[in-house]
């Protein structure tokens, strides 16, 4: 199977992200998998009119692609043209190659969040019309167009996240390798699920301080930092604390409030990142699933019967009362 991977409006952070995959590394992972990169402009030594002779032999059908990868967002400006970011070398706007190639792709993956949605190229007020390959935002279309679809069949594959987490772009090519993804494989967001049906709260090393409620109020604290630090752990659909970041980390691990990075406009909250906005105490950003009545009683119940060890220990940069000991 081969690969196409462009890099369009962003910062490089998807690859970045990618060549820290371990044991084993990512380019011995596709090899057993007989993955192949026609060109990575990280990775692969051609440049120049190589490439672009490539990217025609691709766009025309003349040479089987089996796998486009888009990294960063489109820009479409300025007025639908594209003219903002012109592949270099050639007179052609990368809006416009994604568009030629992505119809010739067996399959389409969008690498990242601004590739997926829009990201951080798309905040603010947007000067650069820069959206992902099938999302602009929460709203389907995007560069390509809301009923596009790849010669498999499937809408824009979107491997989000940023960065997106190096395991999801290596599994989601092992699968596409192996046996192919289904629609049924891919969440209302087109988000693999073998990564989305997971929440980011699922194996947070914080996860005893949520459940008493006792929450950290600086960055250094231990607590659970959904109540007053903008964590949205319990809504962020990845499974970061399974599959930690080289090996070991996480964001919540390393005392950073998740920000939800793989949804849609997870940029432009609406308020500080290291903030949580509540009505009358409760915050407007309940937990997935848990109407707010029941998360009302639950608080109430779970800080009532808070153990001094954890409410003690929230509130502290280290283990300030260690766990009673039961014969």
């Amino acid at each position: 199977m081969n690969v196409l991977w462009l890099q369009s409006g962003g910062c490089g952070g998807c690859t970045m992200s990618l060549l820290c995959a371990e044991n084993p590394n990512v380019l011995d992972t596709l090899a057993t998998a007989g993955i192949e990169f026609l060109w990575h402009p990280s990775l692969s030594e051609a440049s120049g009119a190589e490439v672009i002779t490539l990217l025609e032999q691709l766009a025309t059908g003349e040479q089987v692609l089996d796998v486009l990868c888009v990294e960063g967002s489109i820009l479409r400006g300025p007025n639908g043209t594209g003219a903002f970011h012109k592949l270099a070398g050639t007179d052609t706007a990368m809006l416009h190659w994604a568009q030629k190639l992505a119809v010739q792709a067996q399959y389409t993956l969008a690498i990242g969040t601004c590739a997926a949605f829009g990201g951080m190229t798309a905040a603010g007020n947007n000067p650069t019309d820069a959206c992902g390959l099938q999302y602009d935002g929460h709203l389907s279309g995007g560069a390509l167009g809301a009923d596009y679809r790849s010669r498999a069949g499937l809408p824009v594959i979107n491997v989000a996240g940023c960065p997106t987490h190096p395991g999801w772009i290596t599994e989601t090519l092992l699968l596409l390798a192996m046996q192919g993804i289904q629609p049924d494989e891919l969440d209302n967001l087109a988000r693999p699920r073998f990564y989305s049906d997971h929440l980011a709260h699922h194996g947070c090393s914080r996860n005893e301080y949520y459940e008493y409620k006792a929450s950290a109020e600086k960055p250094s604290d231990l607590g659970c930092m959904m109540e007053h630090m903008g964590c949205l752990g319990t809504q962020a659909h990845a499974d970061c604390n399974l599959r930690l970041w080289n090996g070991q980390g996480s964001c919540t691990r390393a005392g950073y409030a998740c920000i939800n990075c793989t949804a849609p406009e997870f940029e432009e909250p609406g308020h500080a990142f290291l903030h949580t906005p509540n009505i009358a105490g409760i915050p407007i950003g309940l937990p997935t699933d848990m109407p707010k009545a029941w998360f009302v009683a639950l608080a109430s119940l779970s800080k009532a019967a808070t153990p001094k060890r954890v409410r003690e220990n929230s509130q502290a940069d280290h283990i300030v009362v260690q766990p009673g000991r039961k014969k």
